[in-house]
């Protein structure tokens, strides 16, 4: 039997064997009601509404409710289904998906994957459901000061629907107010960024991607590093752990050298080859497949990873990973210095084989990024309080000989004097403030 959508040919044949094919979903009316919210979106008049599929009991119309996990408690204002569009009713029975409008004016009180029932009901959670946690963070600052409740707002209402994302907000001197997000992985804060930017016209300054540390200090207790600024003194550190992944990468065998280069290169540990002959090819080699599987950190996929090897494969390669273990390593926090100053907004944990590469190339763009002043800008890197990498900005010149058209050389000596003595002061009470479009400049060859 042919099926087609546009014509309508076999349609109701198709449907008549799904009714009498597939089982109808279980449950017992009779019972407490138990509903598994899958979805929600907001509605600036009806408040939070929530997508539900009704496990158990039945659910109408002024109903009082209450979520499990977060114990807030809601009125139906509305229920309905989807006929595609929402179609109200006077309730949802057992097995049924529909909406419920809660009135809810606070999106944090839902949670998708809660349970949804009565508020004097004594029921246990609709298992199976665990919370997703944050492998990325990264900052998220809008690039005028103005902005930054319509991004509170654009985010609160992301997070409606999108259980994975979190946030929670920070201040940086360099950046000003913002907020510290957390994603499920690079492509998760790709879509969040472009959402921002394009629903709620916003234009953004997203900082360095980092990765969820975990450190043991001294006194046994453990902590979660989403910052670099939260990183406690190396003196506590006893252990500094960071997440590691199982990566699968499958490329034409004539890429292998370059992919494990590269890997290699990223710290990465090669765990197996195994080669893979389709069935529709040739005897030919070049032909064949590879299946490479690899250890690496958590740290050096999130940079550019993906792209390098689409890049060293012509991109036939593919890319898959899995989050495995924490483990320790040799890690440090690399602090930027601006006129003996530290500049959190370009602070980074790096490994120490690492470090001196990348505070060089962070002291060499803003050597040419920040104004020259009257008295010269030490621009420093520095690793556990150690100075691994200086540049200097020099300083402008104000020739105050200028009007000196002749007399005695003690009174060009005088003037010469009088301006060493004046940047010297200068210097000690002088404040560089690094503008930012130095920040986003570095921020974005970092990204």
């Amino acid at each position: 039997q042919l099926v087609s959508a546009k014509t309508g040919d076999g349609v109701k044949e198709l449907l008549d064997a799904v009714v009498e094919l597939i089982p109808p979903p279980s449950g017992d009316k009779n019972k407490p009601l138990r509903a598994l919210v899958f979805d929600s979106t907001f509605d600036s008049y009806k408040g939070a509404i929530i997508y539900v599929r009704i496990v158990d009991g039945e659910l109408q119309k002024s109903d009082s409710t209450r979520f499990l996990s977060t114990n807030q408690h809601a009125d139906t204002l509305d229920i309905g289904f989807f006929q595609p569009t929402m179609t109200q009713a006077k309730g949802l029975s057992t097995g049924e998906v529909g909406y419920v409008a809660t009135g809810l004016k606070s999106i944090r009180d839902v949670t998708v994957g809660d349970t949804l029932s009565f508020i004097d009901s004594d029921v246990d959670p609709i298992p199976g459901y665990q919370e997703l946690k944050s492998m990325v963070y990264a900052g998220l600052y809008p690039s005028d000061g103005e902005s930054y409740q319509q991004l509170r707002d654009a985010l609160e209402k992301l997070q409606l629907n999108d259980a994975a994302f979190s946030f929670q907000p920070e201040s940086s001197v360099a950046l000003g107010f913002g907020f510290r997000c957390g994603f499920l992985g690079l492509l998760h804060m790709d879509v969040v960024q472009e959402r921002l930017e394009r629903e709620y016209d916003l234009d953004l300054i997203i900082t360095s991607p980092s990765v969820l540390y975990k450190v043991l200090k001294n006194d046994g207790v453990e902590l979660e590093i989403q910052n670099p600024s939260q990183l406690p003194s190396q003196g506590e550190i006893m252990e500094l752990m960071e997440p590691w992944l199982e990566v699968t990468v499958v490329t034409p065998t004539q890429y292998i050298g370059a992919i494990m280069e590269l890997i290699t290169s990223r710290r990465g540990e090669l765990r197996n080859i195994e080669y893979i002959q389709s069935i529709s090819s040739t005897t030919d080699d070049d032909k064949s497949r590879a299946l490479l599987s690899f250890y690496v950190p958590l740290s050096e996929v999130i940079l550019d990873l993906h792209d390098q090897i689409k890049s060293k494969s012509q991109g036939y390669a593919s890319l898959d990973y899995n989050q495995t273990q924490y483990r320790t390593a040799s890690l440090s926090k690399l602090e930027i210095l601006v006129n003996y100053e530290p500049v959190d907004a370009l602070s980074s944990i790096v490994h120490r084989d690492r470090a001196t590469y990348q505070g060089r190339n962070v002291v060499k763009q803003l050597t040419e990024l920040i104004p020259r002043q009257l008295f010269p800008i030490p621009i420093q890197a520095s690793v556990n309080g150690r100075v691994i990498a200086r540049e200097t900005v020099r300083a402008l010149r104000k020739n105050v000989l200028a009007k000196c058209y002749g007399g005695d050389i003690t009174r060009k000596r005088k003037l010469l004097q009088k301006q060493a003595e004046g940047k010297k002061r200068m210097k000690m009470i002088g404040h560089v403030e690094v503008p930012q479009e130095a920040f986003i400049a570095i921020l974005k060859n970092d990204n």
